[in-house]
């Protein structure tokens, strides 16, 4: 369970602070598929980098399965299973895939097991497994490359910043199964998505919507969705 408790973040803007996120109260439960939508600017990102402990609050306090872990850096955090996916995937040079899936288990993982990661997210494994992790992969395979990771993982929280950003129509239709298929298969594991899109927002088991820095109404995609397409400009509809 994370439990996020009268979280508030500031920057510093021309001299004088400037609020992104302020006095946010949030749970969300084991085995939950959530959606974060909302304007941009209402701080969705930020809020996904301070869970993930990229940028630390200016008050108020993260919890993890009842451990505060509001002081605890991304490696500690991580080690408790918490993973996160940026919205443009991270390139590791002279790193191949293999290798990569091997880091992110934390055991040394057999080639075999590292194509079954990678048939999950409709990757050729013969194509891939020994494919450098560099300029040559498109936008879309170095996403469910990424997601291939975090399955190989088994995190207890798996959050993703906007992870239709970048990438082409049939991409994101395979991103699109990808999540249907893991919003099945949660047990006692959750899933947080940013997201504006149509189709993903669609799949969640509950819908924040965020602006102006606080959560201004959550429910399930019968009860957001139609307030969302009264307000341009917050759900964006990818066929």
């Amino acid at each position: 369970m994370l439990e996020i408790k009268n979280l508030s973040f500031a920057v510093e803007e021309d001299g004088r602070q400037k609020e992104i996120l302020r006095n946010l109260n949030l749970t969300i439960d084991n085995g939950k598929f959530v959606v974060i939508t909302g304007p941009n600017g209402s701080g969705k990102s930020t809020l996904a980098r301070l869970i993930m402990g990229i940028e630390k609050p200016t008050e108020g306090s993260i919890l993890f399965d009842g451990k505060d872990v509001t002081e605890l850096d991304i490696t500690e955090r991580a080690k408790l299973g918490i993973s996160f996916a940026f919205q443009q995937p991270v390139r590791f040079k002279g790193i191949r895939v293999k290798d990569l899936l091997r880091l992110a288990s934390g055991k040394n993982l057999s080639v075999s097991a590292a194509c079954d990661y990678l048939s999950e997210v409709g990757l050729c494994a013969r194509d891939y497994i020994d494919r450098e992790i560099n300029s040559s992969l498109s936008g879309g395979e170095l996403k469910r490359i990424e997601i291939a990771t975090l399955l190989a993982r088994h995190t207890r929280l798996s959050v993703f910043d906007e992870p239709e950003a970048g990438i082409d129509l049939w991409s994101f239709q395979n991103l699109i199964r990808i999540f249907e298929k893991m919003r099945k298969e949660i047990e006692d594991s959750s899933i947080v998505i940013i997201s504006h899109q149509e189709r993903i927002l669609n799949i969640a088991d509950e819908i924040l919507l965020l602006s102006g820095g606080t959560i201004q109404d959550r429910g399930t995609p019968d009860e957001i969705m139609p307030k969302l397409v009264r307000q341009s400009g917050t759900c964006v509809r990818l066929q």
